[in-house]
């Protein structure tokens, strides 16, 4: 079929696609013992780590909501894409070049849609970054720029532009660069009018908007001329298939490094704040585009923090204006605080300011100083409360009292709540036992759960088609480690060993259809292939039902250490996953006709002895292996 991918292809992007490089740009990641990474899973919310990654392997298995895969299917799922679009990506960033059935490559207009908007979106970032240094009409952003602080070289770091004036100039520009109008209009770029296609940016200053990868997603645009037909100050890129704005964090990209690495997010409220921050030396600046600061955004940012209960408290600091505007902001951000495990903060500057209006007046030295000198988020919301009431009266501090008992009543470390109690009465000029009283009957109060608090499963998702193993039962857990051993460690087992076993050894049937499958895979592999082609390998000879089961066995974590020289766990340990399996089912076949002997009751002299002869064979197998590890 024309305009399909060679496997080679595929193949070859799966084999140099880091599935570790691809994760991080997306999760923070730490180590989970020798080979295998962890961090939090991108797919649910969640406050402990049960995403896990073995690069080694090519997979990666979450053991809180069972999302699992390779990296080819990681990127088809956190970005939304379909498989050529995912192979696409993949490639470009690999450096593979893809080839087509049917030909070298086919049509421009049946490449994955995700890849064409997004290198739109590219062109028209150059386009507009062109004409911001070029344009004479554009000398009234260069002064906006200029007015706020922001140079050039400031200008290019961020990727700032102008769009012109007229009504095609960037239609034009993009038709000229072989896109079609529809992909433009499905772009958000422009819209259709009675003499063709109308650009969505017209006189403004631009911003590229980029997702966490980087890529160009969408734009920006600030009011520059009063005669401007929208009256709205800023314009934003539409919803479009890769533009989510509950979804996006502007500055993100440039940001997320820092963030990882100081476990600090700094979010503000606008495109020059995210600018003046990050010149200032407070590199984890972002912002939200058009649209309030929400759960997507919060689960963004803890995946790269590291939020992690278990961890010391990340920091997460809000700007606001002084204003009501600013006001009501906050208090939205605290009623999300329970969905982090990181400590929040809100930071207000004096008169005000944005932290772009502080640079200016102030200097870099001021910015920073406003960011560290953050005050608890409690104490900003409870003093935001408490100022809406007249402390003057009875009534006023009654109410005010009543009002603020849910916010003390929410924080998570209960040992601070005695120490809240006692300062904040004193700020509403009451006793402390009045108010303690009040947080008491708040904490007593039902309040629904923010966030999701699922933690690794005890036991993995059910298998489809097939009972999920109880890893309750003991055995079926040996079965586990023994099959994860072999998934992850295959050179460590000689062929013949793996094939002693039998596979009615296995009491979870889904245990014995991977290992079906790995006996089948075993005559095909050769000792030279990867690991993560023998897990390939695998999940081709196994029934397709246990493919989730064979993704997670090969990435979850054995309950051992594993050796820093080889990597793999102590031979011995190996050697006995086999031995106890091999036990065990030698022990249900014994008993199993020792059952149907005492059934029979000599009824049937042949068969009785038949099964006589078996039950004396398997006798004589136990007794050599229970030998051999002596």
């Amino acid at each position: 079929m024309a305009g399909r991918i060679k496997l080679d292809d595929i193949a070859l992007v799966k084999e140099r696609a880091s599935l570790e490089d691809v994760v991080r740009e997306h999760v923070t990641l730490r180590a989970a013992g020798p080979g295998s990474l962890k961090g939090l899973c991108p797919f649910h919310d969640e406050k402990s780590p049960s995403f896990n990654i073995r690069p080694a392997v090519g997979a990666y298995h979450c053991f809180g909501c069972g999302e699992g895969g390779d990296v080819i299917e990681f990127v088809m799922k956190v970005e939304h894409l379909s498989f050529t679009e995912a192979i696409e990506r993949l490639a470009g960033k690999a450096g593979v070049e893809l080839h087509y059935e049917d030909g070298p490559r086919p049509r421009e207009e049946s490449i994955g849609r995700r890849s064409r908007l997004v290198e739109a979106h590219r062109v028209a970032g150059e386009f507009f970054a062109a004409a911001l240094i070029d344009s004479q009409e554009a000398r009234i952003a260069r002064d906006f720029l200029r007015d706020r602080g922001f140079d050039r070289v400031a200008a290019e770091t961020f990727g700032v532009g102008y769009a012109p004036q007229g009504f095609d100039h960037l239609a034009n520009h993009l038709r000229s660069k072989g896109f079609s109008a529809d992909e433009i209009v499905l772009g958000g770029l422009a819209g259709r009018g009675q003499r063709g296609l109308l650009d969505r940016f017209r006189g403004r200053l631009i911003w590229p908007i980029r997702d966490i990868t980087g890529d160009t997603i969408g734009f920006g645009a600030r009011r520059l001329f009063d005669d401007d037909r929208i009256e709205a100050k800023y314009l934003n890129t539409s919803e479009t298939p890769i533009y989510k704005k509950t979804h996006v964090l502007y500055g993100l990209d440039l940001a997320k490094k820092s963030i990882a690495k100081d476990r600090r997010a700094v979010v503000v409220e606008g495109y020059t704040d995210v600018m003046a921050c990050h010149l200032a030396g407070v590199e984890q600046a972002v912002a939200t585009c058009g649209t309030a600061f929400g759960v997507d955004h919060i689960k963004t940012l803890r995946r790269i923090m590291r939020d992690e209960a278990d961890l010391a408290p990340a920091r997460t600091v809000f700007t606001f204006d002084g204003d009501a505007a600013g006001q009501q902001a906050a208090m939205k951000a605290f009623k999300e605080d329970l969905r982090w495990a990181s400590q929040s903060y809100v930071a207000v500057a004096p008169g005000g300011q944005d932290p772009c209006d502080l640079r200016k007046s102030a200097g870099d030295a001021a910015v920073v100083h406003l960011i560290e000198d953050a005050v608890p988020m409690f104490e900003f919301a409870a003093r935001t409360t408490i100022a809406r009431f007249d402390l003057e009266t009875v009534a006023g501090r009654v109410a005010a009292m009543r009002a603020v008992a849910p916010i003390i009543a929410g924080i998570r470390d209960k040992a601070l709540h005695r120490g809240y109690t006692l300062e904040v009465a004193g700020w509403l000029g009451v006793e402390d036992d009045q108010l303690a009283l009040e947080v008491s009957r708040a904490e007593r109060a039902p309040r629904p759960e923010p966030t999701d608090r699922r933690t690794p499963a005890e036991a993995p998702p059910p298998v489809s088609g097939l009972e999920a193993p109880d890893l309750r039962d003991p055995i079926v857990a040996l079965e586990r480690q023994l099959l994860q051993a072999v998934l992850q460690f295959p050179s460590a087992f000689p062929s013949d060993q793996l094939e002693s076993i039998e596979a009615q050894a296995f009491s979870a049937p889904a245990h014995r259809a991977v290992y079906d499958g790995m006996l089948v895979a075993r005559t095909s592999n050769t000792p030279d292939r990867s690991v993560a082609s023998w897990v390939d390998a695998v999940i081709s000879a196994a029934t397709e039902v246990v493919t989730p089961l064979v993704r997670e066995l090969s990435v979850a974590p054995l309950p051992t250490r594993l050796n820093e020289g080889t990597g793999r766990p102590d031979d011995r340990y190996l050697s006995s996953l086999v031995t106890r399996v091999q036990e065990i089912g030698l022990n249900r076949q014994i008993s199993d006709a020792m059952s149907t002997l005492r059934r029979m009751d000599g009824t049937d002299p042949d068969r009785t002895r038949a099964i006589s002869h078996a039950l004396n064979d398997l006798q004589v197998q136990l007794a050599r292996l229970r030998a051999n590890q002596t």
